[in-house]
């Protein structure tokens, strides 16, 4: 089984459709290799993948690199990178979910001046976002999350980001209210956290202010 650094934590429907495109998702992945998958959710809305069959070994390997694994069993190797999912902030830091607790210290962030709630909102950070972080004694977040995260604010694209909602619901609800020429694409950022390319000229905050009645999400901007 591989515990993947991504979560479902909506309920009811929503719940349904959050996995059915997971499934999907890991057929997209894994479906040309003979294995056979089972995906279904931790106590700690974690999100899992059983994989059985000859190709087992690759599966596993390609489904982690594309969505990270959560630490299991020894917990975390000092050094190493992994990815958590952003849960809580305060005035000393990030808390991130690994399957266990990782305090990721505000000198550690590497993002500029700001309070890490100042941080958060420069980069438009949604709750139970994944984002890779180094082991260590503190933990940091990694050079190549930075990189990513400076990359947000750089160029002429600026970007909404949304949670709990799917990509295809994210597209839906664009489409309806009528932006799809307003955006460049959505990024899957995690399984119900999706980062909306805004075209050029589009104003992300104009852009909240007219969807943000139809997703019922936390949604974030991001101004070059």
């Amino acid at each position: 089984m591989v515990v993947l650094a991504t979560k479902c934590y909506v309920e009811g429907d929503a719940r349904e459709r959050a996995l059915d495109g997971m499934n999907a998702l890991v057929d997209n992945a894994v479906g040309d290799l003979d294995v056979t998958w089972e995906v279904g959710v931790r106590h700690d809305d974690f999100v899992s993948v059983t994989v059985t069959g000859d190709d087992e070994v690759a599966a596993r390997n390609l489904l982690r690199e594309e969505w990270g694994e959560v630490a299991t069993g020894s917990g975390l190797t000092t050094g190493e990178i992994y990815v958590g999912t952003l849960e809580s902030w305060d005035e000393d830091g990030f808390v991130l979910d690994a399957g266990e607790r990782v305090r990721i210290p505000a000198d550690q962030l590497g993002l500029g001046p700001g309070s890490p709630s100042q941080i958060r909102d420069r980069f438009g950070l949604v709750q139970h976002l994944p984002l890779r972080f180094v082991a260590d004694d503190p933990p940091r977040l990694a050079d190549a999350e930075r990189d990513r995260l400076f990359g947000w604010t750089r160029g002429d694209n600026g970007r909404l980001n949304v949670n709990s909602a799917t990509r295809g619901e994210v597209r839906a609800t664009l489409n309806r209210a009528g932006h799809a020429r307003d955006i460049v694409t959505v990024e899957r950022l995690g399984l119900l956290e999706q980062s909306v390319v805004c075209a050029a000229g589009t104003d992300p905050p104009g852009l909240l202010a007219s969807v943000g009645e139809y997703l019922p999400a936390e949604l974030k901007c991001v101004i070059p």
